[in-house]
């Protein structure tokens, strides 16, 4: 009895064993940004995607540049399918040769998606917006009851260190100083005039994550300075006596956008998770819950939702100051360099 015993407690660990990998094949890997982001991919396309096909998704945590570290490490032998990453970032990724292209044939809902959300080379169509957001002027409602109007008010005396805008550390601190080279006019190529004004800001801090920002909201350690309107309406909803405004030279802007990997290990439910985030219920659902900018035709969001998306109530992505991210990339290093040497000292 001992050994007929141990013959099927053997049995039923090589069962155990053959399926729980073919289990594990079956499911989809799909990598994401952590916090309410995640939550907000997982309710608004993972969840839909899962009840139409049956098939789980595994999200794989994590910021985009770390997404990209995993797929050059993956990539002779890939284990995630899709990938969130952000412009910039996303660049980086179709240079490194780790994505596939995305046809209408195998995401057929890709002819919906607006023309500034489809990024495409000579390779084909590498990525695809699932909704803007931007960094705009967020503010105390307590300490400033009327919002500020222009990005040159951070500079005013009576916010001295109290001021806080992102360092090159932080995704958007790069774009930030592309965004104020415009705005300012500044002589092509050149950013020494951008940088002079920095160093007359009186911050409490630049932040190196959009966590540290809102903190320093949250802490009225800041009163006044940049955050992405995700970040400023999250921190709204808590609660918090915080406001959210465009000023009048605008707000830059970006997008989170979908990759199909190259040599996806499930390539057509992989196909099936981006044409899922493509739909109009889905690019709705991530307008209530990010207030992302929708990036498909023919998507009406609630006047409540209107109002915190990345272009304002009456805006629209024509709006936004959508950066060229290849000569970002290309200034990156030499700005970053700047930065340490004349600000981060």
């Amino acid at each position: 009895m001992a050994r007929l015993s141990g013959l099927v407690t053997a049995s039923a660990l090589a069962l155990a064993a053959a399926i729980a990998p073919a289990s594990a094949q079956e499911a989809l890997h799909v990598a994401w940004y952590g916090g309410n982001w995640g939550d907000a991919f997982k309710a608004c396309v993972a969840d839909p995607f899962t009840k139409a096909t049956g098939v789980a998704v595994v999200p794989e945590v994590g910021t985009s540049t770390v997404t990209l570290a995993k797929l050059q490490q993956q990539k002779d032998a890939p284990t995630i399918d899709v990938a969130w990453m952000d412009g910039g970032v996303s660049e980086l990724a179709e240079a490194a040769g780790v994505l596939a292209p995305i046809t209408e044939k195998g995401v057929p809902n890709l002819k919906d998606a607006l023309p500034q959300a489809v990024y495409t080379n000579a390779n084909g169509t590498y990525a695809v917006g699932t909704g803007y957001y931007s960094l705009g002027l967020t503010y105390n409602t307590k300490e400033i009851p009327q919002a500020p109007t222009s990005w040159n008010d951070l500079w005013k005396p009576e916010y001295a260190d109290a001021v806080t805008i992102p360092s090159p550390a932080n995704s958007s601190g790069v774009p930030f100083l592309f965004f104020l080279h415009k705005i300012w006019n500044a002589p092509a190529g050149d950013f020494a005039p951008v940088f002079a004004k920095i160093k007359e800001l009186k911050p409490a801090l630049f932040f190196d994550s959009s966590g540290a920002a809102s903190n320093a909201f949250q802490s009225s350690e800041a009163i006044i300075g940049a955050h992405f309107n995700v970040g400023a309406f999250d921190l709204i909803a808590k609660g918090l006596p915080i406001g959210f405004t465009v000023p009048k030279e605008g707000v830059w802007a970006t997008d989170a956008r979908l990759h199909l990997v190259k040599n996806a290990p499930r390539p057509e439910m992989a196909q099936k998770f981006i044409d899922t985030a493509l739909t109009p219920a889905a690019s709705q659902c991530l307008a209530e819950k990010l207030f992302l900018g929708p990036s498909v035709k023919g998507v009406t969001v609630s006047p409540e939702t209107a109002a915190k998306l990345p272009w304002g109530a009456k805006g629209s992505v024509e709006n936004l100051y959508l950066l060229n991210w290849t000569e970002v990339n290309a200034k990156r290093a030499e700005l970053v360099d700047t930065w340490n040497r004349e600000i981060a000292r």
